[in-house]
């Protein structure tokens, strides 16, 4: 089970990637593990030392009755001290943020792929379309020629 954000792909150049563990309460690994976490609007921040996601949408469990937790809290992300200064002194460059990238599960346990990224022009995006079709285009021709 993975939850990719895919608008992070297309609106971001992605510079570098580090996976984290995330500091999680008992409804929201069952609602995660139901697939129903959103990161499309999400993003991270470095304050005091430490990283914390922002908007990370975790629906409220079905069966949490009062022990639901709040869907858009911040949560805070588990990383190195060498990794959190690395990321510290990354995003103090004009344009770079943390991006989430991927939430998936490693031996039962939440992580979350963060990633350095830098925003894309929109000529950058529709260079990448261009360089995609293309792509597809050529793939089709080769099947084509094989038949």
């Amino acid at each position: 089970m993975e939850i990719v954000n895919r608008k992070a792909f297309h609106d971001y150049e992605i510079l570098e990637r580090y996976e984290a563990g995330i500091v999680l309460v008992g409804t929201e690994i069952k609602s995660i593990r139901a697939a129903s976490a959103n990161i499309k609007d999400s993003y991270a921040i470095v304050k005091e030392d430490e990283v914390f996601i922002l908007n990370m949408h975790i629906s409220p469990y079905d069966k949490g009755n009062i022990f639901n937790h709040e869907e858009t809290r911040t949560r805070k992300l588990l990383l190195n001290k060498k990794e959190i200064l690395k990321l510290k002194e990354n995003t103090k460059i004009e344009g770079y943020t943390l991006i989430p990238l991927k939430v998936y599960f490693v031996r039962g346990r939440v992580k979350v792929q963060i990633g350095v990224a830098k925003g894309k022009k929109l000529y950058d995006k529709r260079e990448d379309m261009k360089r995609k079709d293309m792509q597809r285009e050529a793939l089709s021709n080769m099947k084509k020629s094989f038949k």
